[in-house]
This record gives C-alpha cells, structure tokens and sequence, in this order.
C-alpha cells in the first residue's frame, strides 16, 4: 500500500522545528524514461581528485597544470582558499570539455577568512595547511556544515602544536593561528566519523618539520580508497607514504614536487547514470572511464553487474546495459555510492542490505535517516540499521522527493523518477555541488 508523505515520521536535517526550505527555482520533475537507453557520455572531471590536486598544487616547489579539472561548487570553494591563503590560480584554455585547465603557482601562505561551504575536502583539507600560513585563518561555511564532524581536526592541530579556538563546539566556525610552521612528528587521531581527517594531515605532512607519523586509533576507518587515492597523489609528486601496517601512515618531510595532470573523469558522478541502465533498459556509457583508477566509484561496474547489469569495459570506456531485472544484494562499505545503490534497490525484486556505512550519518546530511525518509514516502520499505539499511521490495508511487542540500539524495530522487511517474526532487540545484551539469546531462541521456 502506498503510503502518503504527511503519514511519515518527517527526517529534517535543520532541526526539530525548521521545515526544510524550498529551493526559490521550486520542485523539479524527474523525468520518466520512455524506453530502453542508448546513451553516449563523457563526465566532467572527479571532485576527489580535483580538490586534492589544488591542495599540493599549493603547497608544491613550482607551478602546476591542472587539466580537465572539475569546475563546481567544491571545487571552487577549494579555489577560493587557496587563493585566500596566498595561492595563485589562473584559468587556462583547456581541452576538457567543460571548463577551462587550473594553472597554480605557490606563494606565501598568509591568514584570511575561509568559507567552505558544505564541502568536506575543503573544511577538513585546509586546516592542516592554513597552519603552515603566517597569521589568524577563520573558518566558516553552509549552516549545514556546523553540523558535520571536524573535532577530529580541531584536536589533531591543538596536539601538533597549533592555537585552535573553537569554544569547545568541535565543529565550525572556528579559527587558528598559522606561525608558519608546524612541527609534525607522531599524532594519534580517531578517524571513524571520516577518512578525510586523514587525507587532509597526510597532504600537508610533507611540509610538517618532522613530517608526521599518523596512527588511527578507532575501531573502523571508513573509505579507505580515498586514504589510498591521497597517498598515490602524494607518491605522483616525490612524497612516499610508508603504511608498514593498517591504520599507520609514515610520512617524511619532504618537497612536494609541480607537476602537470590530467584529472579522471568522476567515476561517482557516473554512478546515477550508470544506474539509469538497469532502471530504464537499455546501455549507457560512460566515456573516459580510466583502465586504473584509486576512486572509490569504480566500484559501480561490479556492484551493477551484481545488481543484474552487463558490464562492458574497453580501455577508454565501460557500458552498463540493464533490462535483465534488479536484483537485491548484500553489499558492505558502498561509502559515498549508497545513495545511488538505495535507490536502485527500492526498485528491486529482492531485499538489500547495505552495511558499514554508518559514517553517512556524517555527510552532507545523515544520508541514512534521509534515504529511509524518502524512499518510505513513496510506498517504499526501508529501514535503519546499527551501520546501514535494509530495502525491501515495494511498489513506489510519486511525490515530493527532498534532497536535503546534498547533491547525492538529489541523484538518488532522479534514478527512482525514471521508473516512477510524479516524483519531484525539491533541490536538484544541489547537485552543482559536484556536477553543475547534471540536469542537462539527464536529459541529454534520456534524448
């Protein structure tokens, strides 16, 4: 049976009392698929790696050429910063297709005001290098982002050394003092609420004086493909990471070296469209779809092909063809690919199970609370777990589908409108969080 939006227990990420805004553009209707796929596409370039990339870019001993970068709301926050903190970053003609390549040339890092917005890399990237700075840094963002984990952060600069003031929040706003230096050396830290507390120590350690040995003391570290993909960045520009056991990186101080790249396509961001083939029939394919890759959202072929898919995989592209049915499955750490895995399996035939995911609660929003949300607004069945959902099969009617600021919910709301007439996605504008171009690449895939 149905069940309608008012009879639901409401998830608000703003608070007990805020409803959730509406976006000032209105709700958007998901298109329906009219038939089987045949699509053809090429990605703009990953926020992982893009915003990983600017960092030691910044802190390198040369200029860089980032090309193909991503251009979207992350990434320029990120360049923001940067340039905020005395980074020079030009736009250059580039053959990416959807933006201009990024040359950045380093330079003295000062003090200023930092707004990160609702972005992770750059909230929790940043700090570790605004203390190299000399001088005051404030940090601030969405008011979304002062409910995101960051004590992580804040403790790990307090333990290296540096004056952090936060009036005990454990999260933004807060401020630090850049002396020009940090003295580095052994730090332990609880990573478990999110693998960029890591990344972003491991990218600037190399500038650390004693450079850093990092240990994670908690009882889980989730993502560690995004740990993995920040130290063979670092190894690309002269700076080995020695991991001699799990859950202890080495890192010696040392220069990071400029260096010209060429940004993959986001294989996450492919993540919906790749999907959109075992919903609607049919193939897409994703061009530029690397032969090797450290981004966690290569992981969509296998968990596809699982899910009833056929996977094609050339050395420059892989195709998805669907129309063999959607079939549940058993899947542990899917990580920042959930909100699209949720949305195939509510409408699949058998029950999921999705696990090792409670760091979700974490991102943008609580991921958890709101894909149970949404998904049972619909007529859907699913519910929450210690460390992630379970989804039965139902049958799904339309409605208003709330994204909740986070670009992932406003792709999850799409993937089911394809198979489900009159659902809406409130905020699909949040998607340029990561893919400023994600309605216009949905419809062309549908064309």
């Amino acid at each position: 049976m149905a069940i309608s939006k008012a009879a639901q227990p409401q998830f608000n990420p703003y608070g007990d009392d805020d409803p959730v805004p509406e976006p000032d553009g209105g709700p958007w209707a998901a298109p329906v698929a009219a038939g089987p796929l045949s699509a053809v596409l090429r990605l703009p370039g990953s926020k992982s790696l893009t915003n990983r990339e600017l960092v030691l870019a910044a802190l390198a001993n040369g200029p860089s050429l980032l090309r193909a970068p991503l251009h979207s709301r992350d990434t320029a926050l990120m360049i923001e910063a940067l340039r905020t903190l005395g980074t020079t970053i030009e736009e250059v003609p580039g053959q990416g297709g959807f933006g201009a390549d990024l040359l950045v040339t380093p330079g003295e890092l000062f003090g200023g005001s930092i707004d990160t917005g609702l972005a992770g890399t750059v909230m929790r990237f940043l700090p570790p290098v605004a203390a190299l700075a000399l001088g005051p840094v404030a940090f601030d963002g969405d008011e979304a982002a002062r409910k995101r984990p960051m004590r992580t952060t804040i403790d790990s600069l307090r333990a290296l050394g540096v004056d952090v003031s936060d009036d005990g929040r454990g999260a933004l706003p807060f401020s630090l003092y850049g002396t020009g230096a940090v003295q580095g050396g052994e730090l332990s830290i609880d990573a478990s609420a999110s693998s960029q507390f890591v990344s972003g120590l491991l990218l600037a350690a190399p500038r650390f004086e004693q450079g850093l040995r990092l240990r994670h003391t908690g009882a889980t570290l989730p993502s560690l493909p995004h740990i993995e993909m920040t130290v063979t960045c670092l190894a690309a520009r002269g700076v080995i990471v020695e991991n001699p056991e799990p859950g202890l990186w080495i890192v010696p101080p040392s220069e990071i070296q400029a260096l010209d790249v060429d940004i993959e396509p986001d294989l996450s961001n492919a993540g919906p469209f790749l999907a959109a083939a075992l919903v609607a029939g049919g193939t897409v394919t994703v061009q530029g779809w690397p032969e090797h890759t450290t981004q966690v959202g290569a992981r969509m072929a296998d968990i596809l092909r699982d899910m009833g898919g056929r996977i094609t995989q050339t050395p420059d592209s892989l195709t998805v063809e669907g129309g063999q049915g959607i079939h549940g499955i058993t899947l542990d750490e899917s990580s920042e690919l959930a909100p699209t895995v949720a949305a195939v399996a509510a409408l699949a035939d058998s029950e999921t199970v999705l696990t090792g995911i409670a760091h979700l609660r974490g991102h943008e929003t609580d991921r958890l609370a709101a894909l149970v949300a949404e998904i049972n607004a619909l007529g859907g069945d699913a519910t929450e777990t210690d460390d992630g959902l379970v989804i039965r099969p139902a049958q799904l009617t339309g409605g208003l589908w709330h994204a909740y600021e986070d670009h992932r919910m406003a792709t999850a709301g799409a993937i089911i409108g394809l198979a489900t007439p009159g659902v809406d996605v409130d905020d699909i504008d949040s998607t340029s969080k990561t893919l400023p171009q994600f309605v216009e690449l949905w419809k062309t895939m549908l064309a």
